[in-house]
């Protein structure tokens, strides 16, 4: 098995990613991104050698302060001050597995030969990688426009052997871990600071974990929605392949195509029923849970482009001899993509609550709230309380961030994106949509024990078998915020196929 990835100008994708976090691989450049990063600060060197023209960002001060010269005696220092002063971050921690995601795609972009780095700064932030040497980075603090200046700040200042680490699960002064690994400060050349501050790797880090997040959730919203639908005494008939081809939305399609397949051999789903249709809960499964999955298309072909683009300014083109000033740090790409990820994984959360609802309300034969002696006891009440709760919240949070935008830096950036703001929002919503599937989880497996004898099909049979090693089946009250945390737990373990997520 390769245990290595090289940094290249291959695209790298969705699949990709996910194996590398899976399977802990280390990363290395290749040798053309090697000779990308060299030839690109090769001929930044001669051409501030060459020229005493004011080049933003190179030679000059930043934001309105564009205009102001700096002499070439002090451009190591402008690029730290940029660094040290833009460190500006308050809040919660970025969780770790998402800073570990901004040092690798911080690494892609500077890889492709436009930013000007040195090839140690981007050995160094490779180092950290490698070494789980995680910077300590705050989650507000972006406008998500002249990059994600305030985390990325944070994500450089231990090149300089400044800010906080995290090593081994202890937060720690970098000075102490890079006297550990017998490292030195990297002296930052010019255009350095800029290009690690400018970029959107905190916005696109958010993106991509919760990207994978979402696939699997997806999957499991299909599998879930599945059994309840068996322990509902559901019929098959909305999830007929002649239904969906009249209608043919990719997500459709694929939804009552992968409930057909877990559904594949059941004997509750062939019984005979009493009633001819079921609540849109169950029946329209393939509408709403397919017009997520076609979002969430939309939005990886979204951060597929970011992660494989260069995003800091100005840009440098060896070939064309050029140095220009854009905006290829603007996040406005990412800000709309992230609160549409954000509205359609809410959908999937408000229609699971539905089936709980609707699990728990002594229809079609189960008990009420899914238990004996309902009144002695409460049963599966109020975990559909808890479920409801959160919804509402998904709810509130779910409200796009893009439409807004507030003036910063004199006027001189005044439209922003508040990408990051919808990052960190849209991993609250996921996170929370894992919590709601989950309460789905455990009142389906608790109402399909009631179609006793009647089985399910193999696949689910033996699904639910794997969970009720940890979850068993409650025939009395008990303290049940314990199976909801074990059944999270079960969610996030549960490891699928990168074929089964991202086909």
């Amino acid at each position: 098995m390769n245990t290595t990835h090289f940094i290249s100008s291959e695209i790298l994708e969705l699949s990709t990613i996910s194996d590398i976090i899976f399977l802990n691989k280390k990363i290395e450049l290749s040798k053309e991104a090697i000779d990308r990063i060299e030839n690109c600060r090769n001929y930044l060197d001669e051409k501030i050698k060459n020229q005493d023209q004011p080049i933003y960002g190179i030679n000059t001060g930043f934001g309105s302060l564009c205009d102001v010269k700096i002499s070439k005696d002090k451009l190591t220092q402008l690029q730290e001050n940029l660094v040290m002063s833009h460190a500006c971050g308050v809040g919660e921690e970025v969780p770790g597995e998402v800073v570990k995601l901004m040092l690798l795609l911080k690494v892609q972009s500077l890889s492709y030969g436009h930013s000007g780095v040195q090839l140690k700064t981007v050995q160094r932030l490779i180092d950290f990688y490698n070494n789980d040497i995680l910077p300590v980075v705050y989650t507000q603090g972006s406008l998500g426009a002249s990059g994600d200046l305030a985390p990325l700040a944070h994500l450089a200042l231990p090149l300089i052997a400044k800010g906080e680490v995290v090593c081994n699960g202890k937060i720690c002064a970098t000075q102490d871990i890079m006297s550990q690994f017998n490292w030195q400060p990297i002296q930052l050349k010019s255009k350095e600071g800029l290009a690690l501050l400018n970029g959107t790797q905190f916005m696109s880090a958010y993106g991509i974990h919760l990207l994978i997040k979402s696939y699997k959730l997806s999957y499991f919203a299909d599998l879930i929605g599945s059994i309840s639908l068996e322990a509902f005494d559901g019929r098959s008939e909305p999830f007929n392949e002649l239904v969906h081809l009249v209608r043919p939305h990719n997500g459709q399609i694929k939804t009552a195509k992968r409930v057909r397949a877990f559904l594949e051999g059941s004997d509750l789903i062939q019984q005979k029923k009493e009633h001819v249709q079921d609540p849109y809960s169950f029946r329209c499964i393939p509408q709403v849970h397919g017009a997520t999955k076609d979002t969430l298309d939309f939005v990886h072909k979204v951060f597929k482009t970011e992660i494989n683009a260069v995003t800091d300014n100005p840009n440098i083109f060896v070939g064309e001899d050029e140095i220009i000033s854009g905006g290829n740090f603007h996040g406005q790409p990412l800000a709309l993509a992230l609160d549409y990820l954000k509205i359609a994984m809410a959908e999937l959360g408000n229609i699971s609550e539905r089936r709980i609802y609707q699990l728990v309300s002594g229809l079609r034969g189960l008990p009420t709230f899914l238990v004996d002696n309902p009144g002695l006891n409460s049963g599966f009440m109020i975990p559909q309380y808890t479920a409801a709760s959160i919804v509402s919240a998904n709810k509130q949070l779910a409200s796009p961030a893009s439409v807004d935008s507030i003036v910063s830096s004199n006027g001189q950036e005044d439209h922003v994106s508040m990408g990051a703001n919808a990052a960190t929002q849209c991993f609250k919503i996921i996170y929370n949509i894992e919590r709601i599937l989950s309460i789905e989880l455990l009142n389906a497996s608790q109402a399909i024990h009631f179609r006793s004898p009647l089985k399910s099909s193999a696949f689910i049979e033996s699904f639910l078998e794997s969970y009720r090693v940890e979850v068993q089946f409650v025939k009395e009250d008990l303290v049940f915020y314990k199976l909801i945390e074990k059944t999270i737990h079960f969610i996030d373990e549960f490891y699928i196929e990168n074929e089964l997520l991202f086909d």
